[in-house]
């Protein structure tokens, strides 16, 4: 990731090859694009405890700084998002009478989204690189059931790609993203870590305003 971001600023640096470079805001909405099987926890005897499975990855929020570095039709458009979402987790016990509640978690991650794309009057197609820095989470799961710990990587890396559309200074953007980690395996039980069988996805909808413009 560094390398990008000093790739970043040596295009800055060097902006004399470009037409145009311009800053934005942008903020928006993203869902989950994934279905996930459960998992199946055990103490550390061997003994099965729980079921657990995503019920709802709820609605998240996105919004931070853009910078578009444009040459003809050529874009290069780094993002800098603060991302917040919440997800609920189904947690059944053998049998349900015993356990059966919903828990749910709080996700906080900076997305550096690296996108390079093509733009044709206000139609505008994109994709590349994203880095997700963890920066903080809140767990319902973590306080209400023992052998519980969080091993969050400090970075990840996934790829979005899509197309928007850009009316004056108005930004309007459609973006699909993959992860090349699996859902879940921040996960652990009594020392043992757990993820769900898929790479976690999402469909992202933002607005988003050109406020300046560098020729």
């Amino acid at each position: 990731m560094r390398y990008l971001i000093a790739l970043l600023f040596f295009l800055l640096g060097t902006n004399y090859t470009f037409g145009q470079i311009k800053f934005g805001i942008r903020t928006g909405i993203s869902t989950s694009g994934s279905q996930y099987h459960d998992i199946d926890v055990f103490d550390k005897d061997g003994i099965k405890e729980f079921s657990m499975n995503v019920k709802n990855a709820n609605y998240g929020i996105h919004g931070g700084l853009v910078i578009k570095i444009k040459k003809n039709s050529f874009v290069f458009q780094p993002e800098v998002l603060f991302n917040s979402n919440k997800v609920d987790y189904s947690i059944t016990n053998n049998p349900p009478v015993v356990l059966d509640s919903i828990l749910h978690e709080k996700y906080q991650y900076l997305d550096i989204p690296l996108f390079i794309g093509w733009q044709k009057g206000i139609l505008k197609l994109n994709g590349g690189p994203v880095g997700h820095i963890y920066v903080a989470n809140s767990s319902e799961i973590k306080e209400k059931i023992a052998g519980y710990q969080q091993r969050f990587k400090p970075l990840t890396l996934g790829w979005q790609v899509g197309f928007g559309l850009e009316l004056w200074k108005f930004l309007v953007d459609f973006r699909y993203e993959g992860n090349f980690t699996k859902y879940g395996s921040h996960i652990e039980f009594f020392g043992k870590s757990y993820e769900f069988d898929k790479s976690p996805s999402r469909f992202l909808v933002s607005v988003g305003f050109l406020f300046g413009e560098k020729k």
